[in-house]
């Protein structure tokens, strides 16, 4: 159902409150580039710091701006089963394609925690899920096995992958079969993972590369890898570089020398350093982007 290179959006903020006009140009941009869904309100967008009120506020502004002419995925996960069903459930009647479902972070739930958590949200919201495995930010892994029986439930139909494992991609893939769509959620092994069997990717980079991450993913499905590696191997920098820091301060810092938006962030983040400013807009301007 969702494939492509679906942008993990960032959250700009204007004198401490969401920058609507500046997130309105952000998504133009994104959809004339060729990226083929905006994903709000995830880890990028800084949705632990948004109120309930601009969350859904900025869910129901990517539906109305988009209008149908890309994929919508709202992010709507949290730590709290009631409060992931109460914004999987905003997700849905404001009109988005699916929702992200970040694992439960800081609890660290059992396995068993976590497919009660995932078939809780399925029974009460009735809008395609999307999972989503980032250890390295949540404490916990989602097992293969635990994906594979999720993958049961007709209205989980995709993963976001992030645990940096392609053996785990690997038994995803080969436990679920059809029942699940495979997305990256790590930019470096967005190509690896698509020889495997990925179908896209829900990517940071193409905040600031948008039709170099498209045109990759475009080629991947095509078979083309000859032509994806390139574009690979002239992203790896990029990729790099925009995690210099804890995500989003260094793409955040990249969209503001690009003249996209205010460098401004909610703590406990805080600006990028000098030091790494300096190196990632060295990147940047290698890849004629600043």
């Amino acid at each position: 159902m969702f494939s492509g290179s679906l942008v993990a959006i960032v959250t700009p903020f204007k004198n401490g409150n969401v920058d609507e006009t500046a997130f309105a140009d952000l998504i133009e941009y994104q959809i004339s580039s060729g990226t083929h869904g905006i994903v709000p309100c995830g880890t990028t967008g800084e949705s632990a710091t948004l109120s309930t009120e601009e969350h859904e506020r900025v869910v129901a502004l990517t539906v109305e701006i988009v209008n149908k002419r890309v994929t919508v995925i709202a992010g709507t996960g949290s730590n709290s089963t009631d409060e992931a069903i109460t914004l999987t459930k905003h997700a849905k009647s404001a009109g988005a394609d699916g929702a992200l479902l970040i694992t439960p972070y800081y609890n660290k739930p059992m396995q068993a925690g976590l497919i009660q958590h995932y078939s809780s949200i399925a029974k009460t919201s009735d809008i395609p899920l999307v999972l989503y495995n980032i250890p390295g930010r949540t404490g916990v892994n989602m097992t293969p096995d635990t994906v594979a029986q999720l993958s049961n439930i007709p209205s989980i139909v995709a993963i976001k992958e992030g645990s940096g494992s392609l053996q785990q991609v690997s038994a995803i893939i080969e436990q679920c079969g059809e029942n699940i769509t495979v997305l990256a959620g790590d930019d470096p092994l967005t190509l690896p993972m698509m020889a495997i069997g990925a179908k896209g990717v829900i990517t940071v980079t193409a905040n600031v590369a948008p039709t170099d991450m498209a045109s990759m993913v475009n080629l991947a499905i095509q078979g083309n890898y000859e032509e994806a590696r390139r574009i690979h191997y002239k992203l790896v920098p990029l990729f790099s570089a925009l995690f210099y820091e804890t995500n989003p301060i260094p793409v955040k810092a990249a969209l503001a020398s690009m003249g996209k938006i205010q460098h401004e962030l909610r703590l406990p983040l805080t600006p990028i350093s000098f030091e790494n400013q300096d190196r990632l807009f060295n990147v940047l301007k290698a890849c004629g982007l600043n």
